[in-house]
């Protein structure tokens, strides 16, 4: 039984992720294990879940890792948990544009048969905050809304206001939570900024949350709302991969530069018989001891560019044991770092390519194929994925792409490299950890 509670609201913008994560630290406070998830491709609002749980961050997406996999993934992830608190995505009925709310939260939380908590931003309206819940709770009768919880409130009597409208509408009110300044996640040009670039602030701001979230949400009543969903049927996924020979070392960059990385990759590395280490860019000076590959996955390497590139002793060896044919898998920041500039600041130079920062980001789902055999792939190989940038990387001559969609070329691929601006969630293509695993240990 896997007790779950879905946070969402009418919007982006009306505190899902501050509360999400004050619910995970406060009921964690509690004695509670408490697992988070998050609905969509999202890597930020995880880190602060981590943080708040003390266990890894889980991504549910139906477009990335299909329908039937959600269950298996959210049974994985909370293996052990008291409570799953799974945090949606945008608006609760938002989805992929044109799909009539397909990966929507609302999709997710009928696939989980999940109950949702809906948190509303009431600082510009009273009564009418009523009309909105009401209009959620009856939108999509396949969605169980079974509780309010009014965020940003100005007043005991602006909440007295709010409270009275709301009783005709018969969702339950969980909680009331007044404006707070002290607490809030400082955005960036693609969103929130990770955790793991404000560590120390972070955990200092912790506790905080926890404590606003205890005087002012019911906790006991979420907690029953969890209880409430039904009884799930199934098995947890795993990876099924498995290795008999010695291990060998990838090693993945990490740090406040690189803080993109599903999970569940990691784990199907680990059962592929690879030792995932850590390396930060920018401070590291070496590559891992035994290292057979390399995974750079997403962040923000155009924030620190200065910093990696001031790392010379760590760019010549990436660049040196690229060029002696070391499988290398590269994922969005990874593709800018393996580029020779940022902004005219040196990087690796391992792509005969410059990346810039441009105004506007591309944002959004794709469906790619693979053009050729490539560390990761072999030609053929479709995939959903999503797209979260706001550079552009003009090659050289003649590259091949590691992807194509819509008739458009993405990223550098070869034999023993493969660098895109595409995410690709591995739970759902685990031949790719297989495939890439196997270099790794053939380079070893």
């Amino acid at each position: 039984m896997v007790n779950r509670v879905v946070i969402a609201a009418p919007g982006s913008g009306h505190g899902k992720t501050t509360i999400a994560a004050g619910l995970m630290a406060a009921l964690r406070g509690r004695g509670l294990n408490v697992s988070g998830h998050k609905v969509g491709p999202d890597f930020i609002d995880p880190s602060y879940h981590a943080l708040a749980t003390g266990r890894p961050p889980r991504n549910l997406d139906p477009f990335l890792q299909g329908e039937e996999q959600l269950l298996p993934l959210l049974l994985h992830g909370s293996a052990g948990a008291d409570i799953a608190i799974i945090e949606g995505v945008m608006g609760l009925f938002d989805g992929a544009l044109g799909t009539e709310g397909y990966a929507s939260t609302a999709h997710v939380a009928r696939l989980l048969d999940a109950p949702v908590v809906l948190v509303v931003d009431a600082s510009a309206a009273s009564r009418s905050v009523a009309a909105t819940v009401l209009g959620f709770a009856q939108y999509d009768t396949r969605v169980r809304l079974a509780g309010v919880i009014l965020n940003k409130l100005g007043s005991q009597r602006h909440a007295d206001e709010i409270v009275t409208a709301l009783e005709a509408t018969g969702v339950p009110l969980l909680g009331t939570l007044y404006r707070n300044e002290e607490i809030h996640a400082p955005s960036r040009h693609l969103g929130l900024v990770p955790a793991a670039e404000r560590a120390s602030e972070s955990e200092r701001l912790l506790p905080e949350l926890a404590g606003w979230i205890s005087e002012g949400v019911d906790l006991g009543a979420v907690v029953q709302v969890a209880r409430s969903a039904s009884r799930l049927s199934g098995k947890p996924w795993r990876p099924e991969l498995s290795h008999d020979g010695p291990r060998t070392v990838v090693a993945a960059a990490a740090g406040p530069a690189f803080t993109f990385r599903y999970t569940e990759a990691v784990e199907l590395l680990t059962a592929a018989g690879v030792d995932v280490v850590e390396m930060d860019p920018l401070q590291d000076k070496e590559l891992p001891e035994g290292c057979a590959g390399l995974y750079f996955g997403g962040g923000f390497p155009e924030v620190h560019a200065e910093e990696l590139s001031a790392n010379v002793p760590l760019r010549t060896a990436v660049a040196r044991a690229v060029g002696d044919g070391m499988p290398v898998v590269a994922e969005c920041a990874g593709l800018l770092y393996l580029c020779q500039d940022i902004d005219g600041l040196p990087m690796t130079g391992v792509l005969d390519a410059s990346a810039t920062m441009t105004k506007r980001g591309k944002l959004g789902y794709r469906k790619a194929f693979s053009p050729a055999d490539t560390v990761l792939t072999v030609a053929g190989q479709r995939v959903t994925g999503h797209e979260f940038h706001r550079t552009i990387v003009e090659p050289g001559s003649g590259p091949t792409p590691a992807w194509g969609w819509d008739r458009t070329p993405d990223g550098f691929a070869s034999p023993s490299l493969h660098a895109s601006y595409l995410h690709v969630h591995w739970a759902g293509y685990p031949e790719l950890a297989e495939r890439f695993a196997a270099a790794a240990h053939a380079h070893g």
